[in-house]
């Protein structure tokens, strides 16, 4: 099993920056493609940007395109989510997932491991 920790979250003004981390347990988190997803109350979980295993490939929604990277370090066992020119409507909970062999899927149930999650609120 992969157990997956999220930290980095907080409160910010509209504009600003925030950089979350998603740290990982185990020694095979090289295997897994690893996705970040996010959830306002009463909403759905929806795709917020993955990586594939090696990290050459990144993808992302069309919602955080051009202000957000999604990055990863093998050797830390980390995946990151910097956040740029944040918008109130990226305020949710996000959660780090990850997908065994996975070739970075848009769907939350291609995901076997999820974080606790960590709580953005952007401000006008």
């Amino acid at each position: 099993q992969v157990q997956l920790v999220e930290s980095g979250g907080g409160l910010v003004q509209a504009g600003g920056s925030l950089r979350l981390s998603c740290a990982a347990s185990g020694r095979l988190f090289s295997l897994y493609a690893m996705g970040w997803f996010r959830q306002a109350p009463g909403k759905e979980r929806e795709f917020v940007a993955t990586i594939t295993m090696s990290g050459g490939s990144t993808y992302y929604a069309d919602s955080v395109k051009g202000r957000f990277t999604i990055s990863r370090d093998n050797a830390k066992n980390t995946v990151y989510l910097q956040m740029n020119n944040l918008k109130p409507e990226d305020t949710a909970v996000y959660y780090c997932a990850a997908d065994k062999f996975g070739r970075g899927s848009i769907s939350s149930l291609e995901y076997e491991h999820w974080g606790q999650g960590t709580q953005v609120t952007v401000s006008s």
